[in-house]
């Protein structure tokens, strides 16, 4: 089942991280050879390449040099906004052609632009064939009605290891909500209306 919004989708991200940490580290405990995962220097510095390559290309609009950076799958994962929000909001797109498709709709929608911070960009090993990658963005985009200035999120992308070289086979960016701001009371406790000459 696809959750039909962002924040089903953040709720079961967040109810089953603990006990998927738990038995991550239970699993690294166990096996040696997942507590000693990492990425070659080599591997690194291309999966930053591909990353700045995708932005790149994404801010081009140039769905034709995104599409060999994309995995070849149905279970590549595009999370983001729908078109309406009676098709729920935010949704999981599934498969290649399905999210090739949707990012060619956000680029035909008007002004859309990523800006990462690249000095908080993070690329970790997940196993020897899967990574991430961590960076705070900057995302103006007016697909769906929306106006397009600069918004902040946090984009998470997986790549896995295929034999033509790594691909992204999941996108997510997370947007981050504003700051609540406190709110001002009337009266400060202790206080009355009453005035004091």
């Amino acid at each position: 089942m696809v959750p039909r919004s962002l924040s089903t989708l953040l709720l079961i991200t967040l109810l089953t991280a603990p006990q998927s940490a738990a038995v991550a580290a239970s699993d690294q405990e166990s096996s040696p050879a997942l507590s000693n995962t990492s990425l070659s220097p080599e591997d690194l510095e291309v999966l930053k390449a591909l990353y700045k390559q995708l932005i790149d290309a994404e801010n081009r609009h140039d769905i034709a040099a995104v599409r060999p950076l994309v995995w070849v799958s149905p279970n590549t994962l595009f999370v983001a906004k729908t078109a309406t929000v009676a098709e729920g909001n935010w949704a999981g797109f599934w498969g290649a052609e399905v999210v090739l498709q949707h990012l060619d709709d956000l680029y035909k929608a008007g002004s859309f632009r990523i800006d990462p911070d690249y000095e908080k960009e993070k690329v970790v090993a997940l196993s020897h064939d899967v990574a991430e990658t961590y960076v705070p963005v900057s995302i103006t985009v007016a697909y769906a009605g929306q106006i397009p200035v600069p918004k902040p999120f946090l984009m998470i992308l997986e790549w896995v290891r295929t034999p033509d070289g790594w691909r992204m086979a999941t996108d997510i960016a997370l947007p981050i909500p504003p700051t609540p701001q406190p709110r001002a009371s009337s009266r400060r406790k202790g206080s009355s209306n009453a005035r004091i000459p």
